[in-house]
């Protein structure tokens, strides 16, 4: 009856009594949401890697080679933590905020003990944010109103049979509570965001489009070009607001 979290920065790697779970109050920087006040948990482990991911410490555990431009590992005992499912929803509540951020990591791993979680949470509007590639089980399903999809493209690093899984795409196509949205890093990747969308039935009005960047200055020049593009084609476009805000930090 536990689930395990990702940690703020204990200020002393390998201290495991010192790692405290990510769980925060801020604003949604992302998506059909952005901008939203929300408590955020942060769960660890993922069955992907980006190869730009910003959260790598959810999963690139010392021994894990598989490939990050940062060339960085993170041990376990200072970046993961697990917690009794009762623990996590009373910090949760402390918070006081209506709507809940579930991110990761990838939370779909954890799916029997989140459903639980969320089961004593009951008035929350709950998002979670997946990779898309699994199924959520009925008894999850049943507590989220909204899912944030961000399927991974080939920049991504991640083999197209391990990013991209059908059966949970069509899954997540089908259901109006999910939203799409598509991290881009060059004009390259647009073409393959065209094809997923012809291939699932995406349509505009459900699809995000996010510069990849872990700074402003990053962000703002790809965000020039990609706007451009999004109104073009009616999509939507998504900034990442908690960098302009805070930078790449932990618990933002």
């Amino acid at each position: 009856m536990t689930l395990v979290l990702a940690t703020v920065e204990s200020g002393e790697p390998g201290a495991e009594d010192l790692a405290q779970p990510e769980i925060f109050a801020s604003v949604q920087g992302e998506g059909a949401s952005a901008g939203r006040a929300c408590t955020f948990v942060r769960l660890s482990r993922c069955n992907l890697a980006c190869e730009w991911c910003d959260t790598a410490y959810t999963w690139r555990f010392e021994g894990d080679n598989r490939p990050h431009r940062d060339g960085v590992d993170f041990a376990r005992a200072a970046n993961q933590v697990t917690l009794d499912e009762a623990d996590v929803a009373a910090r949760i509540a402390a918070f006081g905020r209506r709507r809940l951020v579930v991110t990761g990591g990838e939370p779909l791993l954890q799916a029997p003990a989140l459903a639980r979680l969320l089961a004593l949470l009951p008035g929350l509007h709950v998002e979670v944010e997946t990779n898309g590639t699994v199924v959520p089980p009925n008894a999850l399903d049943n507590l989220v109103h909204q899912w944030n999809v961000s399927p991974k493209l080939a920049h991504s690093g991640n083999p197209r049979d391990l990013a991209l899984r059908p059966e949970a795409l069509r899954a997540f196509a089908a259901d109006p509570r999910a939203t799409f949205k598509f991290v881009i890093a060059s004009e390259d990747d647009l073409s393959e965001v065209t094809s997923l969308m012809a291939e699932y039935g995406l349509p505009g009005s459900r699809v995000w489009l996010m510069p990849e960047g872990r700074d402003s200055a990053t962000i703002r020049e790809r965000s020039l070009w990609l706007a451009e593009y999004c109104s073009k084609h009616e999509l939507n476009f998504s900034d990442r607001l908690h960098i302009h805000l805070f930078g790449d930090t932990r618990g933002t």
